[in-house]
């Protein structure tokens, strides 16, 4: 388990959704600081905004990648193709370990959005979501892969 994982998983039981988590963990990395990275990925929790889709631990993971590696010329198809690749990459190696990039496949849901307002955040929630350990896998791997493909 790397610092990553950790600092995700210290986010996390603070009560900050899966996407803040690993994207705030990798604020060294990405030169945001803190509340910038809470607020740009407050959204993305609970499989975007509750409507439980990708799973925010993976948004995270894929908006912490976009800022060290993403594309920014729009006449790049080239740098674009590249960036997506590593995207798609990231999502199969997150599903081939969870099952799943959707959060609700992830918590066992049935179809369709949940109700805007968040889980009070118990021992039982704990104990019951995989969500921390998710967390954890998705900064564990994106700081496998930061590691293996330094920017160039």
């Amino acid at each position: 388990m790397g610092s990553h994982s950790e600092m995700s998983s210290e986010l996390f039981e603070k009560g900050y959704n899966c996407a803040q988590s690993v994207y705030a963990a990798f604020c060294e990395e990405t030169g945001m600081e803190l509340e910038a990275a809470l607020r740009l990925s407050s959204s993305f929790g609970g499989g975007m905004g509750r409507l439980r889709e990708v799973c925010g631990a993976v948004t995270g993971m894929f908006m912490v990648a976009g800022m060290i590696y993403g594309d920014y010329d729009s006449k790049d198809s080239e740098a674009k193709a590249e960036h997506y690749e590593r995207i798609q990459s990231l999502a199969s190696k997150f599903r081939e370990k969870n099952g799943s990039i959707i959060c609700r496949e992830l918590l066992e849901l049935p179809e369709g959005t949940d109700s805007p307002v968040p889980e009070e955040r118990t021992e039982a929630y704990y104990l019951r979501r995989p969500c921390g350990e998710l967390v954890m896998r998705a900064a564990d791997m994106l700081e496998e892969y930061i590691r293996d493909n330094p920017v160039r």
